[in-house]
């Protein structure tokens, strides 16, 4: 199922009378791996990932993000340039993967785990990747298409592989023999994550610039069949000083905890609570399985946290489970929700509960994602907020059209697609329809072309027309 490429999101505001420390900006860094050495030296000794109860601190992300660059840059012979595929949950092993990629010069394409075949061999053929980190449990749907794509080296890693011992034992086993969510690999020829993280070859700093291509960034646009949205360190690196820039009278560098149960390989997640978060020194939390709630719950429960995102789904859910009560939204002043609009009575029930108004904001993929943002003290009811600094937009034909740099360069081999969606003068057309009322607040009214909604992922009348063929 493909992920939707209209990153709606809400902001849940609480005011705090913690002492505010002024974020320093990014445009002193020229690649998002000068800004990743930036944090980890700053905050060392702070965890910067934490998941199913182990840490990850920030020299930790530094040391195993650089050891695995080595890796990619000795052993595999990867040159700047090519493609590494990452097929993950939100695990420790994501964030490492990730770095390390782009500090050996690589383009991350992130992968959705629970694709098909199908959606799989489409972006791996797309995309030309030659390396594939994946999930043990997922190892199979790459074995399937593995001949029909170029992909040459596969990284397979387990749930509790960078877990501490026994617990990691404890973990592999349950889920290979107890649970069965691991089939027989099928692969003959492949790399072990851990085994990885042992290598001893040194890695070689490149000198990657904002004009490098960070990110194939998989969507379906506005068009349907899903594209890669090229994203430069430039553009990523944009979006984060938007946002931080936005929530500058929010956030305190150092002192934020965020829990991410949004997916990491999408563009929302990745970019605000992964990029951005790291940039601000923060710890964060990742939920593998938000879907177990009760295992969930029991984590909001035992950590006091100050920032949360999520889709409508998961807020309903939570507001309903018979432990919510027990969380302590104390320390809570940011909460964002994606992928899908939060309706009336759960933004009602959350602010209820949590004592935080909501604020919304708007995005798309091919804008690293975000476009527009809610002041922090704005009202209910004014639409999507207004453009993040250094965004223009304007309006033609009832739709919205947007220059930033946020702005994707174009889509992946694909030029005549990019000319339907960015004109001669660099204005991106967003495919939505909208109003700009007196204030300069953006609505959203509709989507300029049809699709579905099914569960909060986007489906296109062109992709069941293919599957009826």
């Amino acid at each position: 199922m493909e992920c939707p490429i209209l990153a709606k999101f809400r902001l849940i505001k609480k005011s705090t009378s913690r002492k505010q420390i002024i974020l320093y900006t990014v445009n002193m860094h020229q690649s998002l791996n000068e800004l990743l050495t930036h944090s980890c030296t700053k905050f060392s000794e702070q965890i910067a990932f934490t998941n199913m109860g182990h840490n990850l601190s920030y020299r930790d992300l530094e040391h195993k993000s650089r050891i695995f660059a080595a890796f990619l840059q000795q052993q595999l012979q990867c040159k700047p340039g090519d493609r590494l595929a990452i097929m993950l949950p939100n695990t420790l092993q994501y964030p490492i993967a990730m770095f390390g990629a782009l500090r050996a010069g690589l383009i991350v394409v992130n992968v959705n785990p629970l694709y098909t075949s199908h959606e799989l061999q489409q972006q791996l053929q797309d995309s030309g990747a030659t390396t594939i980190v994946v999930l043990a449990n997922f190892a199979n749907t790459v074995a399937q298409i593995l001949t029909k794509t170029k992909i040459k080296n596969i990284i397979i890693t387990e749930l509790g592989d960078l877990l501490a011992f026994p617990k990691s034992i404890i973990i592999n086993n349950i889920v290979k023999y107890i649970k069965k969510l691991v089939p027989k690999i099928s692969i003959k020829q492949y790399y072990k994550f851990n085994a990885v993280l042992k290598n001893q070859d040194n890695y070689t700093e490149l000198q990657i610039t904002k004009d490098n291509l960070a990110f194939l960034q998989y969507t379906g646009g506005t068009t349907g069949i899903a594209k890669g949205a090229m994203l430069t360190h430039g553009n990523i690196l944009a979006n984060i000083e938007q946002i931080t820039h936005a929530l500058k009278n929010i956030i305190v560098v150092g002192n934020e905890i965020i829990i991410t149960a949004l997916p990491l390989y999408h563009i929302f997640s990745l970019t605000i609570n992964c990029l951005s978060f790291v940039q601000l020194g923060a710890k964060n939390i990742l939920i593998t399985n938000p879907k177990d709630l009760n295992s969930f719950v029991k984590v909001l429960v035992k950590n006091k946290f100050t920032a949360i995102t999520g889709v409508n789904t998961l807020f309903n859910a939570l507001l309903k489970h018979e432990n919510f009560k027990k969380i302590d939204f104390s320390a809570m002043h940011l909460a964002i929700g994606g992928g899908m609009a939060l309706q009336k009575e759960t933004m009602d029930q959350w602010q209820q509960q949590t004592h935080c108004p909501l604020l919304e904001g708007y995005g798309l993929t091919e804008c690293s994602p975000v476009i527009c943002i809610n002041p922090l003290n704005a009202t209910r009811g004014i639409g999507v907020g207004k453009p993040v600094m250094n965004t223009k937009i304007r309006l033609q034909d009832g739709e919205l059209l947007v220059q930033g740099p946020q702005v994707m360069q174009s889509y992946w081999h694909n030029q005549e697609q990019t000319d339907l969606v960015i004109d001669s003068d660099g204005w991106l057309h967003t495919g939505d329809i909208a109003t700009i009322d007196a204030n300069g607040f953006v609505h959203i009214v509709d989507r300029k072309k049809d699709l579905i909604i099914v569960s909060g992922f986007n489906v296109y009348p062109s992709e069941i027309e293919q599957l009826l063929l």
